[in-house]
């Protein structure tokens, strides 16, 4: 056997605990050590849980039109590059391992019944996301050999692949804690509350027009879908989920009532990068910003009273050019607390009581500025990644510029909120309006939105469709940064949002009180004193980025990935997908 490494720390919990016992080298380890040794068996399924769930990202977003970039130019996605593809056996390996070995061991039946429950839901977590990519895939449920496995199999059906979901999670479920309290020296753990809402999350897949394009809203899948994520939101309800009080302490108040599931975060021994990339470059670590809201994302926002600002039933009905001019007044106060836009207040540590953040060119810091403003001596470096807003959502603002790398909030992978909404759609899909209507106004109501004298929060929505239509944008807006967005559109089968679009920021340059444009020297000066509001400045569109591929192209057969040439050429029994030159169909047909 190869040496078993141990990176010693506080022991006792899994991801829970602030720091935890972690095997090195999974690959190398002593199955009669780990296997007979709490302690070593927790460490075996810590090292699995940090390679499975990630942390705070926004890469996930620039998929979408909610952040700036061009994720996919022409051929961004073929059978050579893998692109989209998550082709991963190695961990599903190491779980496959566990869920043998630990049976061969003498842990104690509550430690065995830990470990198998959990790498039962990991089993199945993993395989999701691969079924989500790819279709049907093998779906490996022993290892094939002791460090590696052959892999070449045939793909199971993806309907045999759902049904192997469900049958890990039941199981998982079975064997988990119901729930796992925030008090609790196991906080980070997968729980049975975890399990059942990540099931429910399958079954929404499952009924989606993704995997049923031939009758995308209509199949038989949405009954089942609506039977389990009713289960997941009155069992979560009734053991003490619901939403908090204020959209802005989702993440920032930590384990708290709506967190059903977080990866646990604490500086040094570990942190994310997300105050660090989001933040105006005057004001991190980097020198800019990476990750900037569009102007799409910012038009998607309704208004205080839950209605689209071009929506002439709205009391805040304004045309496009005039919204351009006044987007930040009246909206649905998320928007307020997810973005920071030119001349708003942002109290961040470090700064002057008061400090407002500038993006215009001419008047901001290097590091923040946007556009292209002609009476400007400067030129923006920004332009092909910035768009005149950033991100406030989660930010921790009382990190100072210095100490944006020590950002170590727990990353939210699953909250109620989610379990809501997912809820909410199965219960449209199957003429459950009432239902779907109670729980989009129980979010709204959370937001802020005004409830308007009808008491549905500028809800609309008297069809199947036109709920559809408000669950579809409320997802937007309420899980906006969050990672949801690209995937949501691909099991709407709704890329056609994506393909040949093109994205926008927003360019600020100051003005007197007569219109005309302020001398940026002046504007420098006032805006350095904190003096200029958003009335002071004109908006214009800027199209993002400024140089280079300036169009995405996501075409229809991006729903499913390929399989990647390398990875047939090695394996003759798999079948690649129909779309992709192959002859295997990932849908549900």
């Amino acid at each position: 056997m190869k040496k078993l490494f141990i990176f010693l720390a506080m022991i006792g919990c899994l991801s829970g605990c602030k720091k935890a016992l972690e095997l090195e080298n999974l690959n190398g380890y002593d199955p009669e050590k780990v296997w007979n040794d709490p302690k070593l068996a927790n460490a075996y399924m810590t090292s699995i849980y940090s390679s499975s769930f990630g942390n705070w990202n926004l890469s996930a977003d620039m998929n979408s039109e909610q952040i700036g970039g061009i994720s996919f130019p022409e051929n961004a996605v073929t059978i050579t590059n893998g692109g989209l593809g998550n082709w991963n056996y190695a961990p599903i390996r190491l779980i496959n391992q566990a869920l043998i070995e630990v049976e061969k061991g003498s842990l104690p039946a509550d430690v065995k019944n830990s470990v198998l429950g959990q790498a039962y839901f990991l089993r199945a977590y993993r395989y999701f996301a691969m079924v989500r990519t790819y279709g049907g895939i093998p779906y490996i449920k022993v290892p094939q050999d002791r460090y590696t496995d052959e892999l070449n199999v045939p793909r199971n059906s993806t309907k045999e692949c759902f049904d192997f979901l469900m049958e890990d999670l039941d199981k998982a479920i079975a064997l988990l804690p119901a729930r796992i309290l925030p008090s609790s020296a196991d906080w980070g753990k997968i729980d049975g509350a975890f399990a059942l809402a990540f099931k429910a999350k399958v079954a929404l897949y499952k009924a989606s027009p993704q995997f049923n394009p031939a009758n995308p809203w209509g199949n038989a899948y949405w009954a089942d879908a609506y039977v389990v994520n009713k289960k997941a939101y009155d069992d979560l309800k009734a053991k003490g989920y619901k939403l908090v009080d204020n959209y802005s302490n989702i993440a920032l108040t930590e384990r708290n009532t709506e967190i059903v599931f977080s990866v646990v975060n604490q500086f040094p021994d570990k942190s994310a990068s997300w105050d660090n990339v989001t933040r105006p470059g005057s004001l991190g670590a980097n020198s800019f910003s990476v990750r900037c809201p569009t102007w799409e994302l910012v038009k998607a926002f309704p208004m205080r009273d839950g209605k689209m600002y071009n929506d002439p039933t709205s009391q805040y009905f304004v045309s496009d050019e005039d919204f351009l001019q006044s987007y930040w007044k009246n909206r649905d106060p998320r928007f307020e607390k997810s973005i920071v836009w030119n001349a708003k207040p942002y109290p961040i540590a470090g700064t002057v009581q008061g400090y407002r953040q500038f993006t215009g060119l001419g008047i901001a810091a290097a590091g923040d500025n946007f556009g292209i403003n002609p009476n400007s001596t400067e030129r923006s470096t920004n332009n092909n990644f910035y768009t005149g807003f950033f991100v406030l959502k989660n930010n921790n603002l009382a990190l100072i510029a210095a100490d944006v790398t020590k950002y170590d909030i727990d990353f939210v992978l699953m909250r109620f909120a989610e379990v809501m909404l997912n809820y909410a759609e199965a219960a449209n899909e199957t003429n459950h309006l009432a239902e779907a209507l109670d729980i989009l106004k129980q979010i709204r109501q959370r937001a802020g939105i005004d409830a308007g004298a009808d008491g549905n929060y500028g809800i609309n929505a008297t069809t199947r469709e036109d709920m559809r239509n408000m669950i579809i944008n409320e997802r937007n807006i309420e899980f906006c940064f969050e990672g949801f967005r690209f995937n949501d559109l691909r099991r709407w089968r709704m890329f056609n949002l994506l393909n040949n679009s093109t994205k926008y920021g927003v360019e600020s340059i100051a003005i007197q009180s007569d219109g005309t444009e302020m001398p940026l020297a002046q504007a420098r000066t006032q805006a350095r004193a904190n003096l200029l509001t958003e009335t002071n400045f004109k908006y214009s569109l800027v199209q993002i980025p400024q140089s280079g591929v300036r169009l995405n192209f996501v075409p229809d057969k991006y729903y499913f990935a390929p399989i990647q040439q390398s990875i047939i050429a090695n394996a003759n029994k798999l079948e690649q997908n129909k779309d992709w030159g192959g002859t295997f169909d990932p849908t549900l047909h």
